[in-house]
């Protein structure tokens, strides 16, 4: 389904819409200039601060972006939207003319972004091809139950099994917009025993906390999502109250700004496929 970017989306309060975009798809000089104009002056300077122009051309993309994405839900031109950072440090919308909930997450060669009315959500994309010694960063990263069943998974396994474990608590903490104040150990997800090839979504996904941290797992709901063999994204949502038997509806599209987007059956981001 492809739409112009006057065409307008509903959210439904158990809706979540997941958009992703590549940004080394979009080179076109005259399109880049146009999402330029879209930044406030705050953008602007944070965005031209990158010393590498790959991190620049990044930035450029992922605020226009977001600004194109959040106005597919209410009559506010791209460049009328205004951010403000909220109370938990987490940014927010300035007197937005319904209660939209946004956060986004970027890795090489994929931006995403997530949406939903009301209540907070987290989300987080990680590149799993990235060498890392992942025993090594969970033994200060995770709690003894992650660590113990990460340990279990067969050698050729664990990686992956990592980064569904890193997703799962980068978007609990993206939730929560407080960040690393709140330490990784403190809480828990426990992912299914077992797990059927080829699939593209986990939502039985169970969260415990350490017995000093003060938070209720009947207000949380996590998915993990396997878009293709280079990516791993998780979202998460917070609650005002017990959302345990909410059947929550995901859409999905790939978006490039001010130009179209695409919805999807499922989580399959349209990128370029390298590793670099």
């Amino acid at each position: 389904m492809l739409s112009t970017s006057t065409d307008k989306l509903t959210l439904a309060t158990n809706e979540i819409h997941l958009w992703s975009v590549d940004p080394k798809q979009i080179q076109q000089p005259e399109l880049l200039h146009a999402y330029s104009q879209l930044l406030s002056v705050e953008e602007t300077t944070k965005q031209q601060r990158f010393r590498f122009e790959k991190d620049r051309h990044n930035a450029l993309i992922t605020r226009a972006f977001v600004r194109d994405l959040l106005s597919r839900y209410a009559d506010v031109s791209p460049v009328d939207w205004l951010f403000i950072k909220g109370a938990k440090d987490k940014p927010e919308i300035v007197d937005p003319p319904i209660p939209l909930r946004f956060n986004i997450s970027h890795t090489n060669n994929l931006i995403i972004c997530a949406v939903m009315l009301n209540d907070d959500i987290g989300c987080d994309v990680e590149n799993t091809q990235r060498s890392s010694d992942v025993m090594s960063i969970a033994k200060y990263s995770f709690s003894e139950s992650e660590i113990n069943a990460l340990a279990m998974q067969p050698t050729a396994q664990q990686t992956s099994r990592f980064f569904d474990y890193w997703t799962l608590k980068e978007s609990y903490i993206k939730a929560w917009g407080l960040g690393l104040s709140i330490p990784l150990k403190d809480f828990s997800f426990k992912l299914p025993d077992s797990q059927q090839e080829n699939v593209s979504c986990i939502d039985d996904i169970k969260l415990n906390f350490a017995a000093h941290r003060i938070d209720d797992a009947n207000i949380w709901r996590s998915w993990l999502f396997y878009p293709n063999n280079i990516h791993r994204v998780a979202l998460s949502v917070r609650a005002k109250s017990n959302n345990q038997n909410i059947d929550y509806k995901m859409r999905f599209f790939n978006s490039v700004p001010l130009i179209k987007i695409t919805e999807t059956t499922d989580f399959s981001p349209d990128i370029i496929s390298d590793t670099n």
